[in-house]
């Protein structure tokens, strides 16, 4: 067949012509055998992996709780199996919390695809390369390879690098838990799950998203530690990273709220690297100098309960962008424009200074006003704030950024106040002066 051509201006992108099926194809998840199938039961064994009571030769439960003497264990323990960053972990289930169009999905995908490939695409620490399961419980099949192929195309991820790496399944309708006969018990998703891992030797199963996973009361507490006790089972009997993104309550989001998810909240408890993705907010748009109108192209990662790790001072910054796949038709002829992101570097307030710029601006505020009065660091000072100063003398830099650099100077004694007679308002008041001893430089 005669390949299509990219639209006009698309010729620099890679085109799918250059993709065959076979690079975006799903896996073929056969179902087990009846006899490979457990019985179902109504609570899943505790999540080390054990028994909650060994049996005896009889099968008649026996008192021991394979207690240890810690005292007896002198050997150090393994280190914990990173995988990205701290956002995934062997033996431990994470999640991201994020209102719908956030580009959560977008975010996690380029995340396993940088564990697939070994490549920091994301712009977070690889600790190792990861065979990748990816089970889409909302996109159907074609959907995710447009979202696969739109990350590939802008990062320049060729197919043969997640051949072998990155497996896909789009399933429909069957749950990892469910009610039967009014009982809680594992769904058939839990068992092909555990059979796949076993074959495939995946090092992180990725289930999106949480609230399709099973078929249980969703702001039932019981019900959820049920299904998250099934994922933090899988994760530490075959030793991998599972990941559940859940989508977040109505209202206003919070950066690093971690009550932010909807239902019960054990299915926040249960997770132990939560995230949050939101929206850059109007405040943070001006600090950035952003444009207001371009602001919701702008999300933020914020740790929410990372329990096991430090948390990161700083957010993680991702600009959703779209990308023109070049796979139109005679019927479309334009083809598909389909969203991935970017990592991204909100500018910093002190990059790029000039010591002799900074210099300037504190000689400036130091001297004082020219009808005598002196600047302010207050914010409800009008007419005498002092970040208009390091305006004039650092153009490049916003009003919020030349905020923050005056509340610097003074947290750190480089500006400090001092009382004097405010010869125009006829008062006494506080003005800034400046500690020469502590000028940059």
């Amino acid at each position: 067949m005669k390949p299509v051509q990219p639209p006009p201006g698309t010729e620099h992108l890679v085109t799918m012509d250059q993709y065959t099926a076979e690079d975006f194809a799903d896996e073929d998840f056969a179902e087990p055998r009846e006899d490979d199938v457990p019985p179902a039961t109504e609570r899943p064994e505790s999540a080390d992996g054990k028994p909650d009571r060994e049996q005896t030769a009889a099968g008649e439960e026996s008192d021991s709780l394979e207690e240890w003497d810690a005292g007896e264990d002198i050997g150090l323990p393994p280190p914990r199996g990173w995988l990205l960053g701290n956002q995934f972990c062997r033996k431990f289930l994470s999640g991201l919390l994020a209102p719908g169009a956030t580009g959560k999905s977008a975010v996690r995908l380029l995340q396993f695809m940088a564990l697939a490939t070994g490549r920091p695409l994301s712009g977070q620490h690889v600790f190792q390369r990861a065979r990748v399961l990816l089970v889409s419980l909302e996109d159907d099949r074609d959907e995710l390879r447009r979202r696969i192929a739109a990350a590939r195309i802008r990062h320049g991820v060729d197919s043969a690098e997640l051949k072998g790496w990155f497996y896909c399944w789009t399933p429909k309708g069957i749950k990892l838990a469910e009610i039967k006969n009014n009982t809680r018990q594992k769904g058939r998703l839990e068992t092909l799950i555990r059979t796949k891992v076993a074959s495939r030797k995946f090092d992180i199963v990725a289930l999106d998203p949480f609230i399709k996973l099973h078929a249980l009361e969703e702001n039932d507490n019981g019900a959820m530690d049920f299904v998250c006790d099934l994922l933090t089972k899988i994760a530490i009997d075959r030793n991998i990273a599972v990941d559940a993104p859940h989508h977040t309550k109505k209202g206003q989001q919070v950066a690093g709220d971690a009550d932010a998810g909807r239902g019960a909240s054990s299915a926040r408890d249960a997770g132990r690297l939560l995230y949050t993705l939101t929206r850059m907010t109007e405040d943070e748009a001006k600090a950035f100098n952003i444009p207001l109108e371009r602001r919701a192209f702008y999300v933020r990662l914020d740790s929410s309960k990372v329990n096991i790790a430090p948390p990161s001072q700083d957010a993680t910054w991702f600009e959703l962008v779209g990308v023109t796949l070049g796979n139109g038709t005679a019927q479309y002829p334009t083809g598909d424009e389909v969203q991935t992101v970017v990592p991204w570097q909100p500018p910093k307030t002190w990059a790029g200074l000039s010591n002799e710029h900074l210099n300037a601006a504190l000689t400036d505020i130091d001297a004082g006003m020219a009808n005598g009065q002196r600047y302010s660091d207050a914010a409800r000072a009008p007419t005498r704030a002092a970040w208009p100063v390091v305006l004039r003398h650092c153009p490049d830099r916003t009003e919020p950024q030349c905020r923050e650099i005056i509340k610097t100077w003074v947290k750190n004694g480089v500006l400090y106040n001092v009382d004097y007679d405010d010869p125009v308002e006829r008062k006494q008041r506080k003005g800034l002066r400046l500690n020469q001893t502590k000028r940059p430089g």
